[in-house]
């Protein structure tokens, strides 16, 4: 089954939310969005299914290995889109940050790499 944007988005909050507090619980996540934990329930059993996230005893959240790879790609995609579009386009960096939140979804891969490609050169 396909995961959408919304899908990538929670995968993408949990991986930030361990870096910023190490065990991630639902309410954290709902928190972090603004919804309430009966969405966010919803979403994290979707995830579950999925194969993507374990729900441990505690309620900790706990991304697979197939589900911190893709957070991860998908970060990867919202950090480096945000910096091609501050130093390339001159964006400011909060919008910078929105506009990849939504851009990371359906850039091409090839459109993806030259930035990265871009990116790498100013370095």
């Amino acid at each position: 089954m396909a995961l959408y944007e919304s899908g990538e988005n929670y995968l993408e909050t949990i991986l930030i939310l361990e870096e910023r507090l190490g065990k991630v619980r639902s309410i954290d996540v709902a928190t972090e969005h603004g919804y309430s934990r009966a969405s966010i329930s919803r979403a994290m059993g979707i995830l579950k299914k999925e194969g993507l996230l374990e729900i441990g005893q505690d309620g900790a959240l706990e991304l697979t290995k197939k589900g911190r790879k893709r957070a991860q790609a998908v970060y990867e995609r919202h950090k480096v889109i945000s910096e091609y579009l501050v130093s390339f386009l001159g964006v400011k960096k909060r919008t910078a940050l929105e506009d990849a939140c939504r851009i990371e979804h359906i850039l091409s891969e090839e459109s993806f790499s030259r930035m990265k490609e871009k990116l790498a050169g100013i370095e």
